[in-house]
Order: C-alpha cells, then structure tokens, then sequence
C-alpha cells in the first residue's frame, strides 16, 4: 500500500474515506492468494478483491505440514462504543507484516444490524481496517444471506407441517407419506430470523386469517447472526459434519416430549444446500495488504460469536503467525473461543491479546457510560488519571481470565488521540506491577507502523510455552458449569433460576443424548455481571439464568441471562441515514 497515513489521520479523514482512497493501491485477489501459497483451483473470486477459497483442497494438500502459531485478540468490557478488537486485530496483523512475518487474520462477517444501526461495520477504523469495505459491509459473498433462507426454510417446513396435520387426517398424511408429528405448539424452539435490528419482531403472532394461512401460533424474530446454523458454520469440520448437525437441530418438541428436528421435517437437506458454498472462507485484506479470512458471524453475548474453525485451519497451514478474533470482553468472546472453539477443533493459541482502551477504563473508573450518538461526556476528554486507575481492576481481571486457560496474554493499549502520556503510563505501571506483557499501539493512527512494539509483544508471548487447558470437562452437570462460569468467570457469588430455565436444564441433564453438549452463554457485553448497568468488577451479585435454549445441531445448551434479547433494536439515530449512494461513481458512502 502507498498512502501515508499523516495524510489522512491528521486531516480526521473518516473511515470510509481512507478506505475509498485505499482501494485503488488492494491487491488483486488472484495476486494475494498466489502469495500466500494458494492454488489457482482453490480460489473461487468474487469480483477483483473478494474471494472465496476451497477448504477441503487447501486442507487435504497441506495435511502434513505443521500449523503456523496461533493467537486469539479479546478485550476488556467495552462500553457501548466498542474498544476497537477488530481494529486492533488489523494492526497487529500489519504490525507483524512489517516486521516481515509470514502473517494472516480470521475476523467475523459484519451483521447488516450493526452496520445500519449504531455500531458500524466491524471492519477495523482509521489505518487498520480490512478490504475492500463496502462488500465486506454490505453482505460480502452472501452467507448470511444464505444461513438466513436455510434457518427460515426450517420454520416455513415446521408450521407447513402443523398446518396440514391440524387439517388433514392420518390417511391423507399417508397418502402424502408423512407421519404424523404431533408438535406441542407451547414447545416451538425455533423462530424466523433476518438480519437486521428490528425490535418489533421479537414477539410476533403467525398464522392469521384462515385455515389455509398456516398454524396459527406466537413466534418470534431472532437476528440472523444469532442463528444456531451460524454457530454450525463457526464449528463445522466438512460439509458431511454440516449435513448431519443441520439434521440434529431441533424446531421444537412434539406432545410426547420428544425432539422435533429437521430430519424428522425432511428439510435438513434443502436447508444444507443453501449452505455448501457457506462453508468456504472469504478472503480480503488489511489496508496494508495482509491476508484476512471473513466467516462466520459477530455477537457473542447473544451467539457463539468466533470466525470458523475453518478459517482458522486453513490460514494455520498457510502462515506462520494467524491472528483470530473473538467476540466482546474476555468473559464472553474468549471464554467460547477457549471453552468452546478450542475445544470442538483441537487447536492449541500461543497468545491472546486483551485490548484496552483509556476510554473504558475511565467509564470502568466511574465516568458516565458513553452513548452512541451522543457527544462523549466532558470526563473522556480531560486528563484523569485518578479514573483510569479505578478502572484497572476490570482490566486485571480480564487478564486473569486468559491467564487461567494457561494461555500466555498480552494487554495492548489501544491508543486514541485524545489519550495523555500521563494517563497511558499509569496502564502500563500497573500491567507491569502485575507481570502481565503490556504494549501501547497507535495502528488506528498510524497502521502498522504504529503496531510494532505489539508485534513485538506478540511474537515474544508465542514463543512462551502454552500451558492451555479448559475450564471444565463436558461430564460435569449443565448446573455445576454453569456456577462454576458464573464464579470464576463472571465474579458472581452464585447463580438463579427461573422456574423455567430450572425445568429445562434438569430435562436436558436427564437426556444422554444432550448432556455433555458444550455451554454457550447468552449474557450482557457490557458488564461482567448481568446487568449491564455495573461497571468495573462488581461484587456480591448472583447470575440470574431466565431461560435455556437447546441447540441440537451445534450441540450447546444456551443459557440466557437475564433480559438479554437475541434481536437487538434499532437506535433513534441509526448509520442508515447517513448512508448514500455517488449515483455517477456507484461508491457507497457512510459506511464505518
């Protein structure tokens, strides 16, 4: 890449318009694969900048080849601004490549919810970002859009097949070579999905007008990132072992208590076509030319929220540093990445690097929680150390966390422009005092050139000796794990359970085909409590479990703490409306 970042960073360019000007100096898809040791069949392009890449090829020719190191970026909790993770896995990765290391990412596909709403894009910011922007923001290669007709087929196939069982008798079913399913209308798991922010869907009633317009039943929207087949994509090891985890997953359960799943409804199969070409991983770029995988979906507190297992495999054999990111704060994102991902796909990380920011440790330390759209209160702007210092505890304990998956951690400090010499010492003093690696990072400003001594940091922490291990065995009881995430994850003095959570853990624990299915919590990112109201490290709460979701396909049982919603809303001032199209140029503009 050839543009100089004091050309932009000091004029306050915005993120769109450093990507625009970016795109010109991308390297041609064909150009990037060839470089990172790609085959020309293996790579299936999708325009100039955009790829898709065969797995199943890249994996089977490099079998015997030994897998590049492997490093996990998590941060502290974030406030609603976000702490810049995504950004932050862009500098590393370029950091890296202008030390000369052989070096990729694995980020998450953007949901079309953030990117409209509030959020943005989740491509990185400033002068570390991934390429080309606007099909990475607007849908990339489509396989959101294809997880969302395969989930939604699913439901279609469900209240169909009610619908004709309420109408019909045996013989006509019979005569249709169906048997009858007798589903329990107050036991539907399933709902639609789309995937974009809309409130109200939520609750929603299906089925009004006559016979001929479906049962008539209460359903629901989740957003389509929080979609059980996005947490198979994440998972999934081949295209058979996503055949059969789409024929697992369960719709909802008939009269008798049994599980009603797509194979049961014959739509596994049609839903898995939509998903063949799903399975592969996308391939873009940094800003500055690194290769970047794209798969799998965001929103961990709501959803497994980690690129695939796939990605990171492929880029494993064909790099010798792959930098993978996952969801939120380290008591969401990296406690599935370690508990979960790591489990289900054998990899053992080198490193995880925890991001923190001045910012959210001032709103940890007591300042007001920043909100989106609004100005940043005075207290973000002037020097504090004394809020920084209060906030560090929520840091620490992020870092105590990696620490206890025996995976080496690195705190990056992610630099803002407005943060004071002052301010950034008394983190590092305090990271040091604690014997944890620490690095200031200026790769929103600079890019790679600001991300050296992170690079640094990195490489260093790989080259420790990993003591990796999991948190707990899947023979232990859904409740005994669940306290114990609650305790020496969260911080919390022990868990509750609604009446309802209660009734379903203790069926799923009876069940042998269930129970040592792997726990994916569903909880607020912006506490490490379930209230998203306490900052820092609060003390003396209890987690209070309000239900519990069964995810037969990717095999977890999910644990929905307190009044966390799988379809976020849409804010009052939304990024959709300052999003536009140069109708003489065809270049979308606004996108962050």
């Amino acid at each position: 890449m050839t543009i100089d970042w004091r050309e932009y960073t000091a004029k306050g360019a915005k993120d769109c318009e450093i990507a625009l000007a970016a795109e010109p100096h991308l390297i041609r898809i064909g150009e990037l694969a060839e470089k990172m040791g790609l085959g020309f069949e293996e790579v299936l392009p999708h325009g100039h900048y955009v790829a898709k890449v065969d797995y199943h090829s890249v994996l089977g020719r490099l079998k015997d080849k030994p897998d590049g190191k492997y490093v996990d970026v998590t941060a502290i909790t974030p406030t609603p601004l976000g702490e810049g993770k995504s950004t932050t896995t862009m500098g590393l990765v370029q950091g890296m490549g202008k030390r000369g290391l052989n070096v990729a990412a694995a980020i998450r596909q953007p949901s079309g919810g953030p990117t409209m709403n509030i959020k943005g894009s989740a491509a990185g910011g400033g002068m570390s970002q991934c390429l080309p922007l606007t099909p990475f923001s607007l849908g990339l290669t489509g396989d959101i859009n294809s997880i969302m007709n395969a989930h939604n087929l699913g439901m279609v196939a469900l209240n169909s097949r009610m619908q004709h069982e309420a109408n019909h008798a045996d013989a006509f079913l019979a005569s249709r070579n169906l048997r009858r399913l007798d589903v329990d209308p107050s036991r539907v798991e399933f709902g639609f999905v789309m995937d974009f922010a809309a409130q109200c869907l939520r609750n929603i009633v299906i089925g009004l007008g006559g016979k001929n317009d479906g049962y008539l039943m209460q359903s629901k929207f989740g957003i389509a990132v929080s979609s059980e087949l996005m947490a198979i994509l994440a998972l999934a090891k081949d295209l058979a072992d996503l055949r059969k985890r789409i024929g697992q997953v369960i719709l909802a359960y008939d009269k008798r208590g049994e599980p009603v799943t797509a194979e049961d409804l014959e739509v596994a199969g049609a839903m898995t076509s939509w998903m063949v070409e799903t399975l592969m991983p996308n391939l873009l770029q940094t800003l500055e030319g690194q290769p970047c995988f794209v798969h799998a979906g965001p929103f961990a507190n709501i959803a497994i929220g980690q690129s695939s297992i796939i990605a990171d495999r492929v880029s494993l054999k064909l790099v010798d540093y792959h930098v993978t990111e996952s969801g939120f704060a380290a008591d969401i994102g990296f406690e599935k990445f370690w508990n979960l991902k790591c489990r289900y796909s054998g990899l053992v990380p080198n490193a995880a690097v925890v991001v923190a920011t001045v910012r959210a440790l001032k709103c940890h330390g007591g300042a007001p929680v920043p909100k989106p759209g609004n100005p940043l209160p005075p207290e973000y702007s002037k020097p504090d150390v004394g809020l920084v210092e209060k906030g560090l505890a929520n840091l620490m304990h992020h870092v105590g966390i990696v620490r206890k998956s025996g995976i080496p951690p690195v705190i990056c400090i992610n630099a803002f422009v407005t943060d004071t010499k002052e301010e950034i010492a008394a983190i590092r003093n305090a990271c040091e005092k604690a014997g944890a690696r620490v690095a200031v990072s200026e790769h929103w400003l600079k890019g790679g050139e600001g991300a050296l001594e992170l690079a640094d940091a990195v490489k260093e922490a790989c080259d420790e000796k990993s003591g990796f291990r999991l948190l707990y065995d899947l023979s232990m009881p859904f409740k005994d794990r669940i306290d114990l995430v609650a305790r020496e994850i969260y911080g919390a003095d022990g868990v509750d359970y609604s009446p309802e959570a209660d009734k379903k853990i203790a069926l799923y624990q009876k069940d042998p085909k269930i129970s040592n299915f792997g726990l994916c919590m569903v909880k607020t990112h912006l506490s490490l409590s379930g209230d998203p109201n306490l900052k820092g490290v609060p003390k003396g709460f209890r987690l209070f479990v309000r239900d519990c979701l069964i995810y037969g396909g990717a095999e977890f049982v999910v644990p929905v703490v307190g009044n966390i919603s799988l379809m976020p809303g849409t804010a009052s001032d939304p990024a959709y409306r300052r999003i536009d199209v140069d109708t003489a140029t065809g270049k979308i503009n606004g996108l962050f």
